[in-house]
């Protein structure tokens, strides 16, 4: 076995929410007066906890973001999450072949807890991830592209960092990964591959081809 355990990233990894999140995230800081393009928040902030939204915010515009300003956006992004949310393509295949090859795996986001919950249920994926595998900035001090959430991962599931590989889709995760000490591959879905770096153990286009980078 090429790996000890497998750490997911969950949006755009497992399922398919930057699209969603990022259009609404666009949308709520051009409300707000921070006029932003979906381009910019996929660019700028995809990958990454909340707080850095509020640091570049106010490093760039001076102001603060409101105080209910994430309650206010995980509300519409649940939402969205209920009516739209779909799993990754293959995503469900690769969970299996891992399940029946007896790898182990969890997940690593910036997201909230309550984030990854609904997602998960609204994707059909809750049955793949119970609490001991389902790992949160929220956990930790510093989120990506800090190693802190995947080294609190990993040594959460009991395996060194050198024997863990990441599934990432944005350059900031994959920061993190590489600063953990951790192979990473990459998915180019919505991110070139170019954006990703060099530093990337392996490319994927479709999760089809992740088990045979995996194991």
């Amino acid at each position: 076995m090429r790996y000890d355990l497998v750490i997911f990233d969950n949006d755009g990894v497992l399922v398919d929410s930057e699209p969603l999140s990022n259009r609404i995230l666009a949308g709520y800081l051009t409300e707000l007066g921070h006029p932003t393009t979906y381009e910019e928040s996929v660019r700028d902030y995809m990958g990454a906890a909340l707080h850095r939204v509020h640091d570049v915010v106010l490093e760039r515009s001076g102001r603060a973001l409101p105080a209910d300003f994430d309650d206010v956006f995980h509300a519409r992004v649940f939402e969205a999450f209920e009516r739209e949310l779909r799993p990754v393509d293959g995503i469900a295949q690769v969970l299996e072949k891992l399940d029946a090859d007896g790898v182990p795996y969890c997940v690593a986001s910036s997201g909230s807890h309550e984030r990854i919950r609904v997602g998960h249920r609204a994707a059909g994926l809750t049955r793949y991830f119970d609490e001991a595998r389902l790992f949160s900035s929220q956990d930790v001090g510093r989120g990506k592209p800090a190693p802190d959430l995947f080294l609190h991962a990993a040594r959460s599931m009991g395996v060194a960092p050198e024997r863990c590989v990441v599934v990432e889709d944005s350059p900031l995760g994959v920061q993190a990964a590489v600063a953990a000490g951790m192979d990473v591959v990459g998915f180019v879905a919505m991110t070139p591959a170019e954006r990703l770096g060099p530093h990337t153990t392996a490319l994927y286009g479709h999760p089809s081809e992740l088990p045979g980078l995996l194991t």
